[in-house]
């Protein structure tokens, strides 16, 4: 009898807390503390997250409508969510408050710090951008209005100069140059995009699009590799280190990943329950984040955790390496807004706002 060779399985470290689907992930850069996860969700409650261990931190409660989109500043002593219930929020991510609400006529579906720290970049509905100082946080916002369709994503580029943007119901990506509020250049993709990541040195410009990732250079913005995915793949981000491959989720509730040189897959993850609408690699690209309708976050190891290594890992969920210490944990913690991490308790107020949901 021929025998059967015994597949390693990867074993990520599950979150559950979100009561609702995960539709936004976004890791802080390394800070002296560490770094953090910070996650949108459709039941209006970003959460905030040790970046390595997962560890819960706290909850950011103020939003009426689903949360489309969130971020942590440089320092990740600010976060930002963009939400359905028309509104952008600034909180202090040390103690949980919201700092500043920006009102819009329609839906929030992304939003950004600028490298600086100085800037809020939003987009939705209304096809336009708003850029907020924050250190004028009552003045008006700078419009930038020229935008074909609703906004689905936006990220800033080239030190704050160059703005991306892209459209939930047409193709490509388009180059606003700050200095004019004009559309400078689009990169061409035959479906729309609805994912897009500068890599961490600033090279590469990463989209999914469809049935496609597409790496793009973000100086000559010619196009760099371009990789058919085994189905629509809604999410895809680089490894940040070495840029030897990347990770991509989407339809089929599989997280896979490539090798970016020849496009060959390395490594197909499965574990959700519904379709993963972001995948993000961690600042030190040693692991990443996946999350999905089921609700979940997931954090795989890149060397994709076997159920043998797994043994190793401690109960808490910690790989014996976190960077941010008791401490600091208890100084994120200090003065937050928690609640319970089921959440089971905010089924009632999620059913309220369901119809603030549209995609």
């Amino acid at each position: 009898m021929e025998k059967v060779e015994k597949k390693k399985v990867a074993v990520p470290l599950v979150f559950h807390g979100h009561s609702r689907p995960v539709v936004d992930l976004f890791y802080s850069p390394v800070t002296p503390d560490g770094y953090f996860l910070i996650s949108a969700s459709k039941d209006s409650k970003p959460m905030l997250r040790n970046g390595e261990a997962g560890d819960w931190i706290g909850t950011f409660e103020g939003h009426k409508g689903a949360v489309w989109s969130c971020c942590l500043d440089t320092n990740a002593l600010r976060a930002a969510s963009g939400s359905a219930d028309f509104t952008a929020k600034i909180w202090d991510a040390l103690k949980g408050e919201v700092l500043h609400s920006f009102e819009h006529k329609h839906i929030v579906r992304t939003c950004a710090f600028s490298e600086d720290t100085q800037f809020l970049l939003t987009g939705g509905v209304e096809k336009l951008l708003r850029i907020y100082d924050l250190n004028r946080p009552d003045a008006p916002p700078r419009e930038l209005d020229k935008s074909p369709g609703s906004v689905r994503t936006a990220t800033w580029l080239h030190s704050d100069q160059t703005i991306l943007s892209s459209c939930t119901d047409m193709g490509g990506v388009r180059l606003w140059d700050i200095r004019t509020g004009n559309i400078v250049r689009t990169l061409e993709t035959k479906s729309p995009v609805t994912s897009t990541e500068v890599s961490q040195d600033g090279r590469y410009i990463t989209t999914a699009d469809g049935f496609s990732v597409k790496f793009w250079d973000s100086n000559y913005f010619g196009l760099v590799r371009n990789y058919n995915m085994p189905c629509t793949i809604e999410s895809a981000s680089l490894e940040p280190k070495y840029g030897a491959k990347f990770v991509a989720g989407g339809e089929d509730m599989w997280i896979h990943m490539f090798d970016f040189y020849t496009g060959e897959e390395i490594a197909c993850n499965k574990g959700h329950h519904g379709p993963v609408h972001c995948v993000r690699f961690s600042p030190e690209g040693d692991s990443y984040a996946s999350g999905s309708e089921d609700g979940t976050i997931r954090i795989w190891q890149t060397g994709s955790l076997t159920r043998e290594e797994n043994d190793i890992v401690k109960t808490n969920g910690s790989t014996g390496k976190v960077k941010a210490t008791g401490e600091v944990i208890r100084r994120k913690i200090e003065g937050f807004k928690i609640s319970d991490e089921g959440n089971t308790k905010d089924e009632e107020v999620v059913g309220k706002n369901k119809d603030k949901e549209v995609a």
